[in-house]
């Protein structure tokens, strides 16, 4: 995986990342059935996993490549991301 995100980007993520696992862990310590706060941790580790490796799979998807095979559809780069 090549980093496809910036650094300014990544710390974004960081910081939105661990505001949302915090937010949701004291949530969950009050109220442990909010599904809310269960689906808002599940979202800020993702952005934290994002900025920490600097890849986000949404932008992979969205940007062009031009070696890429154009009968290759977004599907098939999600199962095969070679």
């Amino acid at each position: 995986m090549k980093p496809n995100i910036s650094m300014m980007n990544a710390f974004i993520r960081l910081t939105a990342g661990f505001a949302l696992l915090s937010w949701s862990t004291a949530k969950l310590c009050k109220d442990d059935n909010s599904t809310t706060a269960l689906f808002m941790a599940t979202i800020g580790a993702m952005k934290v996993a994002e900025g920490h490796t600097r890849y986000c799979p949404v932008v992979d998807l969205m940007t062009q490549d031009e070696n890429r095979d154009p009968d290759e559809t977004a599907l098939e780069k999600v199962i095969n991301p070679s």
